[in-house]
């Protein structure tokens, strides 16, 4: 339940925008700022949650991590400028920075290690499933009822999931000798914000900007000061001794390309449905439940088969079939209906339910169990700078290939501008023959970012094939046993 709203709070406010640029007289950079407040916000949070979980135990802390985000929820529900949504949306990255790695970190802490890999599928489709909700719920809602409406549906689940953490999830004391890194916490906190602003600001103004290359630069400079930090205290808030084992390194590794693929199909697809085939947001919401039916498919069949063939097979079989729905999906024209599409799209989720659950599974059983919040938390950043990553490259590689494929021939300079945007921005002006031209240049630059996904899914499978261990060795792991 704590899962579920971080992956409906993700998507809802999508929906939402133009109906918030209207209500709350928002300009484009306020809309903006309603997404990258949340992500800048948990980004910077999510390795000292995880050493705070560590020291204190994981239950107090999400706990409180979901009162803060269901008073965020209420608070972006009844905002009534840009300003306050804003501050809402960052308090909701505060909630959501503590939630993810905490509950994964659980995974460590209750389940043996024959149960664990059952326990990370289930959290990760309880990640995803929000994902395709925030749309349906969201039109729906907007059909219907005031724009506030799509954070108040958190409520309901928040109150769900502190009856459930309250009386289900044992307490658990912390490890109180840890020192907390004060330095490791700002090096790693600037930096990560740094360098998520960067690929922002990349994704929004050019790789070019100052904003982007500063960003970027400043980040790795940080991240670099970090590390060479790490090697020299004695208490690091992220032990680089983890990774010296081949499963936590790889299995982030991995696990960060296949986040970067899902980003891309959850970026291209909504725009595919909607400018292309014409469907609302609701339908569109529809459209992308494909991904979690196939996620949950071959989640279930990856199981099996990793009890029998190990990491390394079923990983690449999972690459391979990613690889091979990406380059069907690059074939795609504007003509194709969502039959087509459904398929390559189910086939990409199987491929994820192959990859994801297998990658973070091994990844978290490499980890001590008095580093499970800090090692899920370094787990859970490295996948979120990589989708922040995702969503630069990708946007960048559709938005040049949309444009310059788009005909703007006899359009005034302004009405031009406008159709350069985005193909729903070029659709909106009206003309038959730009709807056309602007249809046929989004498929365009939709089939070259598929062919750039497919491209790291050949570059995973080599590198899943070079490093994943043969088997995945879990009778010899720690596990705590915890008294209720």
């Amino acid at each position: 339940m704590s899962l579920i709203v971080i992956g409906l709070d993700l998507t809802v406010l999508n929906v939402a925008l133009p109906t918030l640029a209207t209500d709350l007289q928002a300009s484009t950079s306020q809309l903006q700022w309603f997404a990258n407040a949340y992500t800048l916000v948990l980004a910077s949070l999510l390795l000292p949650a995880g050493l705070l979980g560590d020291r204190f135990g994981p239950k107090r802390l999400m706990l409180g991590a979901l009162v803060v985000f269901g008073l965020a929820s209420a608070a972006c529900a009844f905002a009534n400028s840009p300003g306050q949504l804003i501050a809402a949306r960052a308090a909701l990255g505060v909630g959501s920075a503590f939630l993810i790695p905490l509950s994964m970190s659980l995974l460590n802490l209750l389940f043996a290690p024959e149960e664990r890999q059952r326990a990370m599928t289930i959290w990760l489709m309880a990640n995803s499933i929000g994902i395709p909700l925030g749309p349906l719920l969201g039109g729906w809602l907007l059909d219907h009822y005031r724009w506030g409406s799509i954070f108040l549906i958190n409520l309901p689940l928040v109150a769900i999931g502190l009856v459930a953490v309250a009386l289900l999830i044992p307490a658990m004391a912390g490890h109180r000798s840890r020192r907390i890194d004060v330095p490791g916490i700002v090096l790693t906190a600037t930096g990560l914000v740094s360098l998520t602003y960067g690929f922002i600001a990349a994704g929004e103004h050019g790789w070019g900007s100052a904003w982007a290359l500063g960003g970027i630069a400043g980040g790795v400079v940080l991240l670099t000061a970090f590390w060479a930090w790490a090697r020299r205290t004695a208490d690091p808030l992220v032990d680089l001794k983890l990774f010296r084992s081949a499963g936590f390194t790889w299995g982030t590794a991995l696990a960060t390309l296949a986040s970067f693929a899902l980003v891309g199909l959850l970026f291209v697809l909504p725009q595919l449905f909607q400018a292309v085939q014409g469907a609302d947001a609701f339908q569109a919401g529809l459209r992308l439940l494909p991904i979690i039916g196939g996620m949950l498919v071959g989640a279930k069949v990856a199981e099996r088969l990793l009890e029998r063939a190990g990491a390394r097979v079923t990983v690449v079989i999972g690459f391979s079939l990613m690889l091979a729905g990406l380059v069907i999906g690059a074939f795609t024209k504007v003509g194709d209906g969502y039959g087509f599409t459904a398929i390559w799209v189910s086939l990409v989720g199987v491929s994820i339910g192959f990859t994801l659950p297998p990658m973070n599974g091994l990844a978290l059983a490499a980890l001590p169990i008095e580093r499970s919040g800090s090692g899920s938390a370094l787990i859970q950043a490295s996948r979120q700078v990589g989708g922040t990553l995702g969503v630069a490259i990708l946007g960048t590689v559709l938005n040049a290939a949309y444009r310059s494929h788009l005909d703007v021939s006899g359009l005034p300079p302004a009405a031009a501008d406008v159709a350069r945007d985005s193909a729903s921005a070029a659709i909106a002006i009206g003309s038959p023959g730009l709807t056309r031209s602007a249809q046929a240049a989004f498929v365009n630059g939709m089939d070259v970012t598929l062919w750039v996904c497919a491209g790291l899914a050949v570059v995973s499978i080599g590198l899943a094939l070079g490093f994943l261990p043969r088997r995945t060795r879990v009778a010899d792991e720690q596990v705590v046993t915890i008294n209720a």
